[in-house]
């Protein structure tokens, strides 16, 4: 692992800094900067792990241990760098780049040591001083002093080449003093710049409206520090770096030979008085993935994981890096954690999605991706595209960029898909050592070196998504244009079927270990009641199960309920969901509904081409362009269920890691019990576990004691709306912005949401709300608020699918068309308006679900296909 970045490599910001975070997000949009690269934080325990033993110098702070010179690999990475930086022996500067510095909420501003005009030779030296300072007593006053908890963790510190500067100084967005939007201010000295910043030197001092027009000037004029056009260039500067980093700026600057130079750039940490800007919270299908209460823990994942992977994103779409180095901020909150809910932050979705090509066309398909049933404000959407001159002919030649990589890596999707399971099958490869024999830190660079191998290339995925997004909608499209297909029945029927896809494999597994169980009745009986160590010791009076049972965890044991979700224990953990649907369907099996192939359940995969053959016919190209459209959409939709088991995959390996690190933490006194570690961020482990033996216990066990108590109080509470909006700060907000859901009243005989999959079904139905407890019998019609992968142990069982939430691409409604379990899903009210034991017949086409007179001891439930329509030619619609 390299112990240094580059400003343009391929690697993730979050070790950064605060310095050079700012830099790294500015580094392509234009404005000059001076050279620099970072050692990262990461090069401190490397050194102190090469002379770990050693007693500390005197004058050294005692917790936690440092290092004091740098490790010899690191020297020798540092010395190659300085080469490439000061060719010539140029003189560099050698600042701090904290996490938490330079933050909008605290600057640390001169706490932390910084020294200019060094040689390259003095560097080395000068990188430990800085590290020493990040654990000095003046940090940790200023952490008092605002109620922050010591940091475990040292600076990343940046080497920057030095400006030799005629004139230079500081700007500010705003005005400081009054917080006044429409004041730029600029203030400098002659020279450098650090006289004015340590208060040695009185400064020049102007204030510059949006215009440009100078409004305060110095009271003497006789020999000014700048010209008018100076000024007016570096209030330019200070905006602009604003605009690119989503806060007003405080940027430090310098002239060196006519030139305009930034050299830092911190958000500015007085308020701003400018209205509150709005933001919409929609929780949509991600609330398959992150249902309830998440804990920190994994929303931090989370996020660093959704910062990366749509960065990346972009990047694959030819987005210029200007305007992906403008959005950072964007990246880095498309969601957002209130009251413990997941939530995307549904804006900066758009924002996204508008740096793509065909902005208009391709915001209605992830919105029916996404199940976001609300369009946005049009005030907002105008705001989303250029609309001057300019901007419009500039962005439709970044457009014209984007639409060649887009053709190109369509064209490339299959052969990428074969290398991303490769590069993530060698990435999970069992590592080196156990991680149970791994030390914390061990565990520490082994997450961090997971997350630069997949997380920073998880292109397959990404792209499939994307297209499959655009050829369902295409589908969609096309089959309302040319089949008249208005309802949208016949897309859910092309689509039913396809094979290849993993989703459905566990449940033909479970069918599969229920018919191996079945012939035995003693084994039967444990599965459906008894213990888990009655259900093994049954197992073994039984290989044939057992083997295949152990088989089944082996490749689905981390695809469990809510298993996006760190926290969830996972099948290894607690089998007895998957043993008690065995044992359910063992006692009274269930006919598959993809094996009803009689006179009376035609296939409705064909029944659909015919139709679509027959509206086909006569036009010569449309029979030529629509199989291939309907090839692309199928493909799309299979390989995005398949990825998205891989996601499963690496989201079960970063669990485990942090199991361990947990376990490291309790061991080590820090924490109070191993699994507290979910209730921390990544960034709070990653910092906790680098001095296990030596930092104090008390920070970490009482953060975790408040955060339990706080998510406590959420798990007690009803979750705010769907869908809501917020000005300002979220938590002084949420319940008095927020909107009740739609579709609440329970009264009337029917509802309507979307169809997924084909099929007419009069049943009972079972509401579930934990499928721990699932009362679901064999036949029911299963009723939920929402699902997630690890429900598919129920799907053998039910004869029907009503979801209250999801969307066409949820992986219900793609794993009920797979499995041919007619589906509903995005019923408005649904929990509220059917009670257990109601008889209920819904249509898996047009989306209608009628309640029917009678109770649980009505008409046993019973699957309507729909009729075949003459048959035709199909040849060229399943070529």
């Amino acid at each position: 692992m390299s112990f240094i970045q580059q400003p343009n490599d391929p690697q993730s910001q979050a070790s950064l800094g605060g310095k050079a975070g700012a830099l790294a997000a500015l580094q392509t949009s234009g404005l000059a900067i001076p050279q620099w690269f970072v050692v990262l934080p990461h090069a401190f325990d490397a050194s102190l792990a090469e002379e770990r033993g050693a007693p500390p110098a005197t004058g050294e702070v005692a917790a936690p241990a440092l290092p004091r010179q740098l490790a010899p690999a690191v020297l020798r990475e540092l010395e190659s760098a300085l080469a490439r930086l000061c060719p010539n022996g140029e003189l560099v500067a050698v600042r701090s780049s904290a996490l938490d510095e330079d933050g909008r909420q605290h600057s640390f501003a001169g706490q932390f040591e910084s020294f200019l005009e060094l040689p390259p030779a003095a560097v080395a030296e000068h990188v430990v001083a800085v590290w020493k300072s990040g654990f000095s007593e003046r940090v940790r006053a200023y952490r008092r002093l605002h109620g922050l908890a010591d940091s475990t963790r040292p600076p990343a510190v940046l080497i920057q080449r030095m400006v030799h500067a005629e004139t230079a100084g500081v700007a500010f967005g705003i005005d400081p003093v009054s917080s006044q939007p429409e004041r730029a201010v600029v203030s400098a000295v002659r020279g450098l710049g650090t006289s004015l910043v340590n208060g040695e030197r009185d400064a020049d001092t102007w204030h510059v409206d949006p215009a440009g027009q100078i409004l305060l000037r110095p009271r003497s004029h006789a020999d000014p520090v700048l010209s008018d056009a100076q000024i007016q260039e570096v209030a330019r500067l200070v905006r602009r770096t604003g605009q690119l980093l989503g806060h007003p700026q405080d940027v430090e600057w310098a002239f060196e030979q006519g030139r305009l130079y930034l050299l830092q750039s911190r958000p500015i940490t007085t308020p701003v008085a400018t209205p509150e800007a709005l933001t919409i919270w929609d929780n949509s299908n991600i609330i398959e993935s992150y249902s309830g209460v998440t804990r920190p823990l994994t929303f931090s994942f989370a996020q660093r994981a959704y910062t990366g992977v749509y960065r990346q994103f972009c990047q694959l779409l030819a987005v210029p890096r200007a305007k992906i180095a403008a959005h950072e901020q964007t990246f880095r909150h498309m969601l957002g954690l209130i009251e413990g809910r997941v939530y995307y932050h549904l804006l900066n979705w758009y924002r996204v999605l508008a740096l793509l090509p065909g902005f208009t066309l391709n915001r209605r398909f992830m919105e029916q991706m996404m199940g976001v049933k609300e369009e946005l404000p049009a005030e907002i959407l105008a705001e989303l595209g250029p609309a001057r001159l300019w901007p419009r002919i500039k962005d439709g030649l970044d457009l014209s960029f984007s639409v060649a990589a887009l053709v190109m890596n369509h064209f490339l999707l299959p052969r990428k898909i074969r290398r991303f399971y490769r590069r993530l099958d060698d990435a999970l490869a069992p590592p080196p050592r156990p991680l149970e024999a791994m030390t914390a830190e061990e565990l520490g660079a082994y997450f961090l070196g997971l997350e630069q191998k997949l997380l920073t290339r998880w292109d397959a995925p990404l792209l499939n998504d994307f297209f499959a997004m655009i050829w369902y909608g295409v589908l969609r499209r096309l089959l309302g244009k040319w089949a008249d297909d208005q309802a949208g029945t016949l897309q859910n029927d092309l689509l039913c079927g396809e094979g290849g896809m993993i989703s459905a494999e566990p449940a033909a597994r479970v069918r599969a270990l229920a018919e191996l169980a079945a012939p035995h009745p003693q084994l039967v009986d444990r599965l459906r009641s008894g213990s888990l160590s009655e259900i093994l010791g049954a197992m073994e009076t039984v290989p044939e199960f057992k083997a295949a049972y152990l088989s089944y965890l082996e490749k689905f044991g981390d695809r469990c309920l809510e298993e996006l979700k760190l926290e969830s224990l996972t099948l290894h953990d607690d089998p007895l969901l998957l043993l008690r649907s065995i044992g359910s369907l063992a006692q009274h099996p269930v006919r598959p509904a993809s094996s009803r192939n009689d006179a009376t359940t035609p296939d409705v995969r064909q029944n659909a081409e015919s139709r679509v053959q027959q509206a086909l016919t006569g036009h010569t190209a449309r029979r030529w362009v629509f199989p291939w459209v309907l090839r692309q959409a199928r493909a799309r939709v299979r390989d995005r269920e398949n990825l998205r088991f891989q996601r499963t995959r690496l989201y079960g390996r970063v669990r485990r890691i942090f199991v361990q690190l947990g376990r490291r933490l309790h061991a080590a006194g820090q924490l109070e019990a191993a699994r507290d570690v979910f209730l921390l961020e990544v960034n709070e482990v990653l910092g906790a576990v680098a001095t296990t033996s030596t930092a104090p216990a008390a920070p970490l066990r009482e953060l975790v004691r408040r955060r339990q108590l706080e998510f406590d109080r959420y798990q007690a509470t009803e979750p705010p709306p769907n869908r809501f909006t917020t000005r300002g700060r979220v938590r002084e907000a949420t319940r008095a912005t927020g909107v009740t859901p739609t579709g609440s009243n329970t009264g009337g005989e029917e509802r309507h949401g979307t169809g997924c999959c084909p099929g007419v079904v009069r049943g009972r139905i079972r509401k579930v709300v934990d499928p721990r407890t699932a009362a679901l019998q064999p036949g029911e019609i299963l009723v939920a608020e929402r699902t997630d992968p690890g429900w598919i142990l129920l799907f053998p069982a039910a004869a029907g699918l009503l979801v209250e939430r999801g969307s066409l691409l949820s992986h219900s409604a793609i794993v009920a068309r797979e499995m041919r379990i007619p589906a509903v899903v995005a019923i408005d009210g649904l929990m509220g308006w059917l009670q257990d034991g109601d008889l209920v017949e819904l249509d898996g086409s047009t989306g209608q679900i009628r309640r029917l007179p009678g109770r649980a001891d009505g008409p046993p439930p019973k699957v309507v296909y729909p009729q075949p329509q003459p048959s035709a030619e199909l040849d060229p619609v399943t070529s």
